[in-house]
């Protein structure tokens, strides 16, 4: 069994579909970010930086002690190699794969973030940081679109 430990967040709900769509047995566990759930000792044995989502999951790859993993990116990565569903087993494929993994977590995520952050929840509105962080989302949507032209997924293949 997996425990995952779940804030309605984009990064929260990639990890809860990719666990529907491998099938692999699991129990939301949801955390109140505004109560501080992910700030606990308890939680920061998990995850030391804090951060949500993360899972333990109770019957390792490989067996042994329960396995805490941390960062929805390598949570992802973790759940396709237990599963064996979602990451390709050719290496070009694989590395395309995990190409637009690393682009949508170092690039696309952060920046929507930030935009979404400037734009609704600053307490002081900043043009050039709404303005920086818009213009990135954008460009970043072009890249996707390019992407997705002609195609169906990133990747040709429905993948993580």
């Amino acid at each position: 069994m997996i425990e995952v430990y779940f804030p309605p967040t984009p990064n929260g709900h990639k990890v809860s579909i990719m666990l529907e769509e491998t099938g692999l047995p699991h129990r939301l566990l949801k955390m109140d970010v505004l109560a501080g759930d992910h700030l606990t000792p308890d939680f920061r044995r998990i995850n030391p930086n804090g951060r949500l989502p993360a899972i333990v999951d109770h019957e390792p790859i490989g067996g042994g002690a329960p396995l805490p993993v941390f960062e929805s990116g390598a949570i992802l990565l973790y759940l396709a190699e237990k599963s064996g569903k979602f990451l390709p087993e050719n290496p070009r494929r694989r590395s395309q794969a995990q190409q637009w993994l690393m682009w949508q977590m170092g690039g696309l995520g952060p920046m929507a973030g930030q935009a979404h952050h400037f734009r609704q929840y600053a307490p002081k509105k900043l043009p050039y940081a709404v303005k920086r962080y818009t213009n990135e989302v954008n460009r970043l949507y072009g890249v996707l679109n390019k992407q997705l032209r002609g195609k169906d997924f990133v990747t040709g293949r429905y993948s993580i």
